[in-house]
């Protein structure tokens, strides 16, 4: 990334995307990640929050809402009141904590959120289409946002000085009156989005190995997905939250990231693991030779957070 010949051989940034929900341990990840840095390789950490999220929201007194989209994805409905305890879960304590853990283990991690430098940014969308009682209605009020710009020269100046960055929502919405406002974005596609920018190999840590053929049978976990009818196959498995991470690694392949896996975060280092040929590997190849991203997206995109 610094502009030499010897780019060319090197191998691509690493984005690692932490899950946010309880049964996923991040401690595996931060390990890993040292020793990824230690050893040359530029990594850039994208971070959920949906159990912490939740337990501010509880706090507070508020009931946390998750909506689903025409298309069945599942995604949080975030208000105003939620929409503040969001950003003081995400980028003021879970950020700040996260980064804590990365510099403890030897990482010259830096905590940004997607505000920040305009790292992350988009139009807000105040009002959403969700399925409710099996109807379709629009539900006004919600501050969630598409992520459509990455400022990448942001990162790149960060991972040639030598830093780790540590990413999470909320990002940058633009208002289009020129105003911007914090808003909710869903943080894997936000890590497929940096990947994409970055031309980075994307890694979507979670709380199981892979994809699963049948979502109930750990045996059934699909290995890898290189052509079309592979990656539809994968969508076609992909239930509840999990469509949310295949969504993302389809938009960060068709970014320019050039592999995507879902694997275990909780298994013994499992972003080593995982770039070794651990849980669902999606190569770019299964896009086809269009590249195509297979739409924008826009139907699901029902709110933020969810793992």
């Amino acid at each position: 990334m610094n502009g030499t010949e010897s780019d060319s051989t090197a191998e691509p940034p690493v984005v690692v995307k932490v899950g946010g929900a309880k049964a996923v341990d991040p401690a595996g990840a931060v390990g890993d990640v040292a020793h990824l840095v230690a050893n040359g390789r530029e990594v850039v950490v994208v971070h959920g929050g949906s159990t912490v999220v939740d337990e501010t929201l509880e706090r507070l007194g508020i009931e946390p809402e998750y909506v689903e989209s025409a298309s069945g994805v599942t995604g949080r409905f975030t208000d105003a009141e939620t929409m503040e305890a969001f950003t003081m879960a995400m980028a003021g304590k879970l950020n700040t904590e996260l980064t804590a853990q990365f510099r403890s283990a030897g990482v010259d991690a830096v905590g940004c959120s997607g505000v920040d430098g305009g790292l992350l940014s988009g139009p807000r969308k105040s009002a959403v289409r969700v399925v409710e009682d099996g109807k379709r209605k629009i539900r006004r009020g919600d501050h969630s946002g598409t992520i459509e710009s990455v400022n990448a020269a942001l990162l790149a100046g960060l991972l040639e000085d030598g830093y780790t960055p540590v990413v999470s929502p909320p990002m940058a919405g633009d208002e289009g009156d020129g105003e911007v406002t914090p808003v909710n974005a869903d943080a894997d596609r936000a890590a497929a989005a940096v990947a994409g920018a970055l031309g980075a190999d994307l890694v979507l840590l979670t709380d199981v190995s892979g994809v699963y053929a049948d979502p109930d049978d750990p045996e059934t976990r699909i290995d890898a997905a290189a052509t079309p009818d592979e990656l539809a196959a994968v969508e076609d498995a992909a239930e509840g939250f999990m469509g949310k991470k295949v969504m993302a690694a389809r938009e960060a392949l068709s970014g320019g990231s050039g592999r995507v896996v879902i694997a275990d975060a909780n298994v013994r280092d499992p972003v080593v693991a995982a770039l070794g040929g651990a849980g669902t590997t999606i190569e770019r190849s299964a896009l086809g030779e269009d590249g195509a991203a297979g739409g924008d997206g826009s139907e699901t995109e029902n709110g933020g957070e969810t793992a």
